[in-house]
C-alpha cells in the first residue's frame, strides 16, 4: 500500500524542481569497463547485491555517534503545485550511551497534517518512520523478516525490504511480488548489465553496477527499471544504491525514484544523502506525491 503510485507526463512541471535522485550525483565516471580483466563477473556483483547488509547496519550503527541532519519534505497536490512543506534541522549525540536529539530548527507549512495530529499522506509517515524516526528506535534485526504489529508495520516491512534488500522477493503485494527478484532465472532475461568505473566523492574508486531494463520488455513485465550499485573497488563495501521503480495495473499504480548514499567513518559506513521522488495512487484513496531530501553529516564518535 505504501507503494502505490502513479506519475502524470506534466509531474515535472510544477513549482519547485523535485529532488531528483538521479543515479549518485556524486560519483564522476570514468569509464566503461571490462569486468573480466579485472578478474570479475556479473555473478560476484549479483551475489554483493544479494549478500548486502551494510545499508542495513548503517542505519542501526548512526546511533552510536553525534551527527547533524537535515530533512526535508515536500508534498504535492494534484495538479503537482507544492502544498506542503517540512523542514527539520536537529542535532543527534550519543554520550555515555545515552541518546538525545535537539531540534534545532523545525518548520512545517501548508497541508501537512490531519486534525488528529497525523500526517495527511502515508507516504510521508511511513518514511518518517524510516529515516526520521531511526534516530529514535531500534529496526528490526532482519529487514526482509516480517514483524508481529498488525497491517502498518506489515507495509514497514515490506518497504524496508525494497530500501535495504533490492533484488530479494517482496511478499504479500498483489501481482509484482516476483518481479522484485529481479536477478532470478526468471527475470534476468529481462535487463542488461552495464559496468564502469569512476571515483566518488572526487576520491574513492568506485565500480557502478547497474541492472536496466531492456527497452523491448513489456511495461508489465517488471517492477524495476533500473537497480545501480556502487562498489568501493578496495574493499567491495556498497557505497550506494539507485532504484527506479514503476508499475500499472487496475489496482494501482507507482513511479518511485530513490537514492542512498553512504560514507566510511572511522571504519563504519554511516548514511550520508538519502533523496527520494514518487507519487503512488490505489481507487478510494488520495493520490500521494511528495520529494525528499535528507542529508547527515559532522559524524562524531562521543565517549
Amino acid at each position: 500500500m505504501f507503494l502505490l503510485v502513479t506519475i502524470s507526463s506534466s509531474s515535472f512541471a510544477q513549482q519547485i524542481k523535485r529532488f531528483n535522485p538521479d543515479t549518485i550525483r556524486t560519483i564522476v565516471i570514468d569509464s566503461a569497463i571490462n569486468i573480466h580483466s579485472h578478474r570479475l563477473n556479473a555473478q560476484d556483483f549479483i551475489d554483493a547485491v544479494l549478500a548486502d547488509t551494510g545499508f542495513y547496519k548503517a542505519f542501526r550503527d548512526m546511533k552510536k555517534y553525534s551527527f547533524l541532519a537535515e530533512n526535508r519534505i515536500y508534498t504535492y497536490d494534484k495538479n503537482n503545485k507544492v502544498d506542503g512543506k517540512i523542514y527539520r534541522k536537529l542535532k543527534l549525540s550519543n554520550i555515555a550511551g545515552k541518546h538525545k536529539i535537539e531540534t534545532i530548527v523545525k518548520q512545517d507549512s501548508g497541508t501537512i497534517y490531519k486534525s488528529n495530529g497525523k500526517y495527511q499522506l502515508y507516504t510521508v509517515e511511513m518514511f518518517d518512520y524510516i529515516f526520521t524516526n531511526s534516530y529514535n528506535s531500534e529496526f528490526a534485526k532482519d529487514p526482509a523478516l516480517s514483524e508481529p504489529g498488525g497491517k502498518d508495520q506489515t507495509y514497514k516491512d515490506k518497504l524496508k525490504t525494497l530500501i535495504f534488500a533490492p533484488g530479494h522477493k517482496v511478499k504479500g503485494i498483489p501481482f509484482i511480488s516476483s518481479k522484485s527478484e529481479i536477478f532470478s532465472k526468471d527475470m534476468r532475461d529481462y535487463y542488461y548489465y552495464q559496468f564502469a568505473r569512476g571515483k566518488y566523492l572526487d576520491s574513492i574508486p568506485v565500480y557502478r553496477f547497474r541492472v536496466i531494463r531492456k527497452p523491448s520488455t513489456a511495461d508489465g513485465d517488471v517492477v524495476i527499471k533500473e537497480l545501480t550499485t556502487i562498489f568501493d573497488t578496495r574493499t567491495f563495501q556498497i557505497l550506494g544504491r539507485y532504484v527506479d521503480m514503476k508499475y500499472s495495473n487496475f489496482l494501482f499504480s507507482f513511479d518511485i525514484q530513490m537514492n542512498i548514499e553512504l560514507n566510511n567513518f572511522n571504519g563504519e559506513l554511516l548514511p550520508t544523502k538519502i533523496t527520494y521522488q514518487g507519487n503512488w495512487d490505489i481507487p478510494f484513496h488520495k493520490v500521494e506525491r511528495a520529494s525528499f531530501l535528507i542529508v547527515h553529516k559532522d559524524y562524531k564518535k562521543d565517549h
